[in-house]
């Protein structure tokens, strides 16, 4: 029997890792298929009719698709924001605020001015949500797989960190090339209007590496960020049904659910912003001057200017992580893919901890 102290620790406090040791059980396995039953990723409700397989094929694919649209649509919807917080960022001198930004840009390029850069954005975000969705599917069964049920279930949100940041490595390769040619059209006025003019002019200059010098920068803007939207939004989603939505999941219908969905991408959306930012800032300046380093841009903004368009990037980010959560989970419930329900503890490990007879 385990102290009721770790036991009260185990209930009240969950995101930290857990402060006991298991010892080890022998009890035999469920098998489905003759595999080992997943419990934290698990399929759908036993009630639901599932199109696929969880871990299949299909579910990968379908997952990545997902991805595609959630990523893509909501990133080029949102690019007159993009443009005016990348313009904030690097000429702070003329762009002065989000409104002034904009009145600037309208009354020196137009209207449709305030498009420039939605191919490159289209293009490289829905690789990077192909990457990134089904990627994290991936790596989350297959480190779940790896810890084992009890220890996937106490160390949820570890696993949720380390599944994204996985995912999120092979996604800014994806995306590098693309986010590179948009700052470039964004932000050097007179460049280039399109992205057929824009890249074959920036190879030609500096070669396979304009587009991927940024690819570092990337990482420490995205991967914190990809980490804070997955393990948040999972938390604030198993968190939202335990204390604010009135009834289990399974009670609630399909609507209901994208509503908590959605609300818990907007909160995981603006913790997403303000991890984000500074490497966010330096990836901007970085993709606009010719010869730059990270470190020489990072000193040169300072404490400070890190943290220009701020307000403009959690506004931003804040609405697209919404989205994409809402549209990723449409998706999902469209397709009838398996859609795991909260974690819960495994009956093992009530047993272990003494929660159970």
């Amino acid at each position: 029997m385990y102290p009721t102290t770790l036991t009260q620790i185990a209930r009240a406090n969950p995101f930290s890792a857990p402060l006991f040791t298991l010892q080890k059980v022998e009890e035999p396995l469920q098998s489905h298929k003759g595999q080992r039953s997943r419990r934290l990723a698990a399929a759908a409700t036993v009630d639901e009719e599932v199109s696929c397989e969880f871990g299949s094929s299909k579910y990968y694919a379908l997952c990545g698709f997902g991805g595609i649209l959630s990523c893509g649509l909501t990133h080029t919807a949102v690019v007159p924001l993009d443009l005016v917080k990348c313009r904030l960022q690097v000429n702070p001198d003329k762009y002065k605020s989000i409104g002034n930004g904009f009145a600037v840009t309208v009354r020196e390029d137009g209207v449709r001015g305030l498009a420039k850069g939605w191919a490159p954005t289209f293009i490289g975000y829905s690789m990077q949500g192909l990457c990134k969705f089904g990627f994290y599917e991936v790596f989350k069964i297959l480190y779940s797989d790896l810890l084992g049920e009890e220890n996937t279930y106490l160390w949820r949100t570890s696993l949720y960190l380390a599944a994204s940041a996985s995912a999120e490595f092979f996604a800014d390769i994806a995306l590098a090339p693309m986010e590179a040619a948009k700052v470039r059209i964004q932000t050097q006025p007179g460049y280039a209007n399109t992205l057929r003019e824009c890249a074959p002019k920036m190879y030609a200059e500096e070669g396979l590496w304009a587009f991927y010098k940024g690819v570092a920068p990337l990482w420490m803007r995205q991967i914190p960020y990809t980490m804070m939207k997955f393990a948040c939004f999972e938390r604030t989603v198993e968190m939202l049904y335990k204390y604010v939505v009135p009834k289990p999941r399974s009670e609630c219908t399909k609507p209901e659910q994208l509503v908590v969905t959605f609300t818990a991408g907007y909160i995981a959306g603006v913790f997403c912003a303000i991890v984000s930012h500074p490497a966010d800032s330096v990836v901007s300046v970085l993709n606009k001057e010719k010869g730059s380093t990270a470190m020489q841009v990072l000193k040169r903004l300072g404490p400070k200017g890190v943290w220009k368009g701020l307000i403009a990037r959690i506004i931003m980010i804040g609405t697209l992580t919404a989205l994409q959560w809402f549209i990723y989970d449409s998706v999902k419930v469209y397709f009838r893919l398996p859609r795991p329900p909260p974690p819960e503890m495994p009956e093992s490990l009530k047993k272990k901890l003494g929660l159970t007879e």
